[in-house]
C-alpha cells in the first residue's frame, strides 16, 4: 500500500526528542525558542511564536486584533474547516467568497464584492504550497481603508481591513521574491504530522514588520494569550525566587511544548532536502500527465511551491465528475494507492449548512471540489511508486 502522507522522521528528530526528555524540561522552554528564531530567520520574519496548532494560530491573530461580535471575516469557502471555525470562536462571522474560475484560491474580486463596513479582516487560504495573489488582495483592501474613528489598536495602525494568511500549507514557498510568512500582514503555518515539515502537532505566527508595530511587545502579547494570559510562564517561575506571577486576563491554553519544538527544530535543518525530494516527484507526476490532466501549477515566473499536495482535477474531462472522481479514488485504492480530496466546500458540511451557508454562489468553488483529487507526495515516495501512481491513474481514469 502506497500511503498518502506518512511523516519523513529519521534518527535526527528521534535524538532531538531525546536529549529534550533527557534534560528534565519538557513543555515550553528553551528548545520552542530555538524553534521559534530558526522560523524567523528562515522566513525574514520580525518574530516568530510557535503553538500548538495553525487554528490556534489564527484565533490568536483574530483575537489580538481585537475582532469579535458585530465583524465580518472575509475568507474563502474552499479550505479546511479551522479557517472558518477560529473566525466563529471569536463571535465574528465569516463571509464565504468562491475561488477563481478552474481554480482553488479565493477570487479577489469576490473579496472585492463582499466587503462591507463591518469586514474586519481577510483570511486567504494557500492551497497545496502554492500561494495566493496577495498583492490583488492588499490593493482591495488599500483602496477599501477602515473605519472612522477605529477605537481598535492595530486596525487603526494599518488603517484598513487586516489581510491574514492561513499559510497551513505553504511554509517554504515563495510569491514574488517573498518568503511566505512575508506576503500578508499576520501568517500562521501548521506543523502537523501531514504537512512537509512537521513537529507532530503545532503551529505558528509569524508577521511582517510595521513601522509603529512593536515586534517584542507583540511577541510577548500572544505568548501571554497562549498561556492562560499568565504573566510569568513555567521555566521562568521554575527559576529560583521567581515564583510570583498574575493572571492579567482569562486567557487560552495553546503552547508548544519542546518535546514538539525539538521534532521541528530538527525537521528545519533538513528541509531544503525534503524539498528537492518533493520537486522530484511531482516532475515525475508533470510528464506522465502533460497533456492529459488538469493540476496544481507548483511554480511559474513568480511564485515557487512547497509542493505540499500534488491535485489532480477531472472538471470538464467527463459528464458526472464527482462521481468519476470518488470511483477513481476507489479503484486507485484498489491497486494499493491512497489518495484524498481538497477540499469540500464548508457549506456541504453539516456545522456550516446549519448555520444557514450555502453554495448558491459559490458556483467555481464547487466545480473544483466536484472534480479534485489529490494523489501521494511525500519525501518516503520512491521514483518507482510516483511512476507507477501516474501510469495507474491514467489507465483507470476513464474505467
Amino acid at each position: 500500500m502506497i500511503k498518502f502522507s506518512p511523516p519523513d522522521i529519521t534518527e535526527k528528530e528521534r535524538e532531538a526528542v531525546c536529549n529534550v526528555l533527557r534534560s528534565g524540561w519538557i513543555t515550553t522552554g528553551e528548545k520552542t525558542a530555538e524553534f521559534e528564531n530558526k522560523i524567523s530567520q528562515q522566513t525574514g520574519c520580525p518574530k516568530a511564536v510557535c503553538l500548538s496548532s495553525a487554528t490556534a494560530a489564527l484565533e490568536m491573530v483574530l483575537r489580538r486584533l481585537e475582532i469579535g461580535v458585530g465583524d465580518e471575516v472575509i475568507l474563502p469557502a474552499y479550505t479546511y474547516t479551522a479557517t472558518a471555525a477560529a473566525v466563529l470562536h471569536t463571535g465574528a462571522v465569516p463571509v464565504m467568497a468562491d475561488t477563481q474560475a478552474a481554480g482553488y484560491h479565493i477570487d479577489p474580486e469576490e473579496i472585492a464584492r463582499r466587503l462591507t463596513s463591518r469586514t474586519a479582516a481577510v483570511i486567504a487560504v494557500d492551497i497545496g504550497g502554492v500561494m495566493c495573489d496577495y498583492d490583488a488582495i492588499r490593493e482591495i483592501l488599500e483602496q477599501a481603508g477602515g473605519k472612522k474613528n477605529e477605537s481598535r489598536e492595530l486596525l487603526r495602525l494599518f488603517g484598513r481591513p487586516i489581510l491574514i494568511a492561513d499559510a497551513a500549507h505553504s511554509f517554504g514557498s515563495v510569491y514574488r521574491n517573498r518568503k511566505s510568512g512575508m506576503a500578508a500582514d499576520f501568517s500562521c503555518f501548521s506543523f502537523h504530522a501531514v504537512k512537509n515539515l512537521t513537529s507532530a502537532e503545532g503551529g505558528c505566527i509569524v508577521w511582517q514588520k510595521k513601522e509603529g508595530l512593536d515586534d517584542e511587545r507583540l511577541y510577548c502579547e500572544f505568548r501571554t494569550m497562549s498561556l492562560h494570559g499568565q504573566t510569568k510562564d513555567a521555566k521562568t517561575k521554575a527559576e529560583s525566587g521567581n515564583w510570583e506571577y498574575d493572571i492579567v486576563y482569562p486567557g487560552w491554553k495553546c503552547n508548544m511544548t519542546d518535546v514538539h519544538a525539538a521534532i521541528g527544530a530538527a525537521q528545519l535543518e533538513r528541509y531544503s532536502g525534503m524539498l528537492e525530494k518533493k520537486k522530484k516527484i511531482c516532475e515525475i507526476y508533470d510528464g506522465v500527465f502533460e497533456g492529459k490532466l488538469g493540476r496544481l501549477r507548483h511554480g511559474g515566473a513568480d511564485f515557487e511551491s512547497n509542493r505540499h499536495l500534488y491535485m489532480i482535477n477531472l472538471t470538464g474531462m467527463c459528464e458526472k465528475t464527482e462521481e468519476r472522481r470518488n470511483r477513481l479514488a476507489e479503484r486507485l485504492f484498489g491497486k494499493g494507492i491512497c489518495c484524498n480530496v481538497h477540499f469540500k466546500p464548508l457549506p456541504l458540511l453539516t456545522a456550516y449548512r446549519s448555520l444557514g451557508y450555502t453554495m448558491e454562489t459559490l458556483p467555481h468553488s464547487l466545480q473544483s471540489y466536484e472534480g479534485e483529487l489529490t494523489l501521494p507526495l511525500h519525501t518516503q515516495l520512491s521514483e518507482q511508486e510516483a511512476y507507477y501512481v501516474a501510469e495507474t491513474v491514467c489507465r483507470e481514469l476513464y474505467r
